[in-house]
C-alpha cells in the first residue's frame, strides 16, 4: 500500500498548528463585532432618552441638533429617614440635563434653594418604597418636578429636561 503525496502532506502538517491561529482569528472577529454592536446600541439609546425627557415635562421638545448640557449637583445628597425598625441613610448623586444653558445657570444661582427642596423630598421617603425600581423612578420624577418648579418660578419656563441619579445608596 503506497502513500500518495497528498496523504503524506496531510500527515506531515499537524492540525494543532492551524487551530490556535483559527481560534485567535475567530476570537478577534467576535471581539470586534461585539465592540461595534456595543457602540451602535449605546448611541441608539441616547436619543430616545432625550426625546422622552422633552415630552413628559411640558417643555417644548428639543430638536436633535441642540446640545445637551449637564450640571452635577455636588456634593451628593445624604439624608436619613426612618424605617419601621431603624434609622436609614440615603446617599443620592444628582445630575441635571438641559438643552438651554441658561436654565442650568439659573439652578447654579439658586443652588441652596434647589438643594433644600431635594433634601426635604429625599428625607420624606420610605425604605420599602425606594427598594423597588418603580419607587426610585417615582422619586426621580418628583425630584425633576421640584427642580422645574423652582426654575419656572424664576424664568417662566421649566428649562430642565431631565434629572439623573448618578449614584443611589441606601443603608
Amino acid at each position: 500500500m503506497a502513500i500518495t503525496e497528498e496523504e503524506a502532506v496531510a500527515v506531515a502538517v499537524p492540525k494543532k498548528k492551524r487551530s490556535p491561529l483559527v481560534i485567535g482569528l475567530v476570537v478577534a472577529l467576535l471581539a470586534v463585532s461585539g465592540a461595534c454592536a456595543y457602540l451602535f446600541m449605546s448611541h441608539g439609546n441616547d436619543k430616545p432618552a432625550t426625546a422622552k425627557a422633552g415630552k413628559d415635562g411640558g417643555a417644548s421638545a428639543p430638536t436633535r441638533n441642540q446640545p445637551e448640557y449637564f450640571l452635577p449637583l455636588d456634593p451628593a445628597f445624604v439624608v436619613n429617614f426612618r424605617d419601621d425598625d431603624s434609622m436609614r441613610y440615603l446617599q443620592v448623586g444628582v445630575t441635571l440635563m438641559a438643552h438651554d444653558q441658561a436654565a442650568l445657570d439659573t439652578v447654579k444661582g439658586v443652588d441652596p434653594v434647589v438643594r433644600n427642596a431635594l433634601v426635604m423630598l429625599f428625607s420624606r421617603q420610605s425604605y420599602s418604597i425606594l427598594s423597588d425600581p418603580a419607587g426610585k423612578q417615582k422619586l426621580q420624577a418628583e425630584a425633576l418636578e421640584a427642580v422645574r418648579k423652582i426654575v419656572t418660578a424664576r424664568t417662566g419656563k421649566p428649562g430642565i429636561d431631565a434629572l439623573y441619579f448618578t449614584s443611589f445608596v441606601m443603608q
